[in-house]
């Protein structure tokens, strides 16, 4: 097939292997549909812009939608000796339609054609990755609302530390992704603007419109600048960098979810469903979705990093360079979409000990905080009362006892500061209760289970109404 950009009979062809390094058709297919949306909105506009007669604009007009049925059924596969699907794309109107096929370029470069489909590409994909985000949290949510009260350890330094709910560790996770999928939604608005009408660099010549094709195509705007609407890759690089950042969410996660799976820990089992045996050893269950999402975030972050590497040394405005950031971008899509997707069957599979959970809170004096706490409410500065329930850790640790195991006199004999505060051991006793612990903490983003529940509540609504308007189309006009 001749090319686009080649002079007549007497001009040389390419090398094969040259001819096969430059070709992009193996990656660009993807584009098909958003090539032809492009061309549609385009072409219609050169006949309304009179730059087309109006015969010639409804006929290639007309083609183009019937190529565009005929590729959604599967009837329409590209020539493989096309060097990229743009090319394809006017060679199949020019076999349709004779010379009028060739005047859909008119005022049009492949270079703002490539970058419309692919900006058409990319906003899409910002929807469709908020959407699985937050079908993650709605995972997360079913499995939180049932553990409001199930008491667990929450670890710093993976040192148990205080008592929580399993409720508010998943929350954890699931603000979190609450964050990541604003992130998507903040990407796709500074995306959504149109290249088309860009031309090489410096525009078109001839009467075109910008604002008609952009809005024929769903953009919220043309691009502002020409030359930067043909060099600009930022949408990539954003959805990149909301990706990385998601991904390290759910790697975090899985890494909470493989060590709870552990029988150090024991906190969860994992269902058949999400696990898997080893072909040795039969008496185990492996974690392998959470292992092996933690590294998909590697790939996710090289591919990021290959956007960035791409572009930092090419000159305004178009280089062959940015053909690229395609087979990046669309293995960053797909990675992440499997990982979230993945996650939210795996959170769905877990099955919580709770007796297990909570018995892990008898070891590692994490009510000595709430010790420290009691003085204080007695009139005790936090330092002195910190001092106080540390010399009482330290006795509970020489005589082999948990702190609510202790006798009064051992607490008085300890520390006087107890005797000069007036503590009644009783009353101390029942306020290091773990469930009495994790019940104080109730301001904002406590583990309280009436705070844990309404961020459920509040989580699940603001997450729902979302989903509802990307899954209904009402954030996305473009041409279907």
């Amino acid at each position: 097939m001749a090319k686009l950009w080649q002079g007549g009979a007497a001009a040389g062809g390419l090398a094969p292997e040259v001819e096969v390094f430059l070709s992009s058709l193996s990656i660009d297919t993807k584009l098909l549909d958003e090539d032809l949306q492009g061309s549609i909105a385009h072409a219609a506009m050169l006949g309304e812009q009179g730059i087309l007669s109006e015969k010639d604009s409804l006929d290639i007009v007309g083609c183009l939608k019937a190529m565009r049925e005929e590729a959604a059924s599967g009837r329409l596969s590209p020539d493989p000796e096309s060097e990229d699907i743009h090319s394809f794309i006017e060679a199949e109107l020019t076999r349709r339609l004779g010379e009028a096929g060739k005047a859909v370029h008119a005022a049009r470069s492949r270079n703002d054609q490539v970058a419309t489909a692919f900006r058409l590409y990319v906003v899409k994909a910002f929807d469709r990755t908020e959407t699985a985000t937050l079908s993650a949290i709605e995972a997360i949510l079913r499995l939180a609302e049932d553990h409001t009260e199930s008491l667990m350890p929450g670890y710093t330094h993976l040192q148990r530390a205080q008592p929580i709910t399993l409720a508010h560790h998943l929350l954890a996770w699931g603000a979190a992704l609450e964050r990541d999928a604003s992130r998507f939604r903040d990407g796709r608005a500074r995306a959504d603007e149109c290249p088309l009408g860009s031309g090489a660099l410096a525009g078109s010549g001839l009467p075109i419109d910008r604002e008609k094709t952009a809005a024929a195509l769903g953009f919220a705007r043309p691009s502002r600048n020409t030359m930067d609407a043909v060099a600009d890759r930022d949408a990539c690089v954003e959805y990149g960098s909301a990706c990385a950042s998601l991904m390290v969410h759910l790697s975090r996660a899985c890494e909470d979810i493989a060590l709870w799976a552990s029988s150090e820990y024991g906190f969860v089992k994992v269902g058949d469903s999400a696990s898997t045996g080893s072909s040795i050893m039969p008496q185990k269950r492996n974690p392998d979705p959470a292992e092996l999402i933690r590294g998909k975030s590697a790939r996710v972050f090289g591919n990021l990093q290959a956007l960035l590497v791409l572009q930092k040394g090419l000159a305004y405005a178009y280089n062959r360079d940015l053909q690229e950031d395609k087979e990046l971008f669309f293995d960053l899509e797909a990675t992440t979409l499997a990982s979230l997707k993945v996650f939210s069957a795996l959170v769905g599979a877990l099955e919580p000990r709770k007796e297990k959970m909570r018995k892990a809170l008898d070891e590692g004096f994490l009510e000595a905080t709430d010790v420290a706490e009691y003085l204080v409410l007695k009139g005790v500065p936090f330092r002195t009362a910190y001092q106080a329930a540390k010399a009482l850790v330290q006795r509970c640790l020489a005589m082999g006892l948990r702190l609510g195991q202790l006798g009064a006199p051992d607490v008085v004999a300890e520390s006087g500061v107890f005797a000069e505060a007036g503590v009644s051991w009783r009353e101390l006793q029942a306020y290091l209760e773990p469930e009495a612990c994790v019940a104080r903490r109730n301001q904002t983003g406590g583990p309280a289970p009436a705070r844990t529940r309404e961020e459920i509540r509040r989580l699940r609504l603001a997450a729902g109404r979302r989903l509802d308007q990307l899954r209904s189309g009402s954030l996305d006009g473009r041409a279907k």
